[in-house]
């Protein structure tokens, strides 16, 4: 796979959790932090998302916000 995201992280999937259209996609990432992702059901299905895999996390977004109380 070759994508122009330099934010890529190796993970395994923790958890898949599906709903009706969208699964949550629970991620551990190196040093134990974790990450998730909402996808959809049927790019879950074809990636084939299960506990255990290994997946890339890809991050690529023009905005990250922050709030304090």
């Amino acid at each position: 796979m070759d994508v122009s995201a330099r934010n890529q992280i190796k993970g395994t999937v923790k958890s898949v959790n599906k709903g009706s259209v969208m699964a949550e996609v629970e991620v551990t990432l190196p040093g134990g932090a974790e990450l998730v992702s909402v996808i959809t059901i049927a790019s879950a299905e074809r990636m084939q998302l299960a506990v255990g895999k290994e997946v890339i996390v890809v991050i690529k977004s023009t905005d990250v916000m922050l709030a304090t109380d």
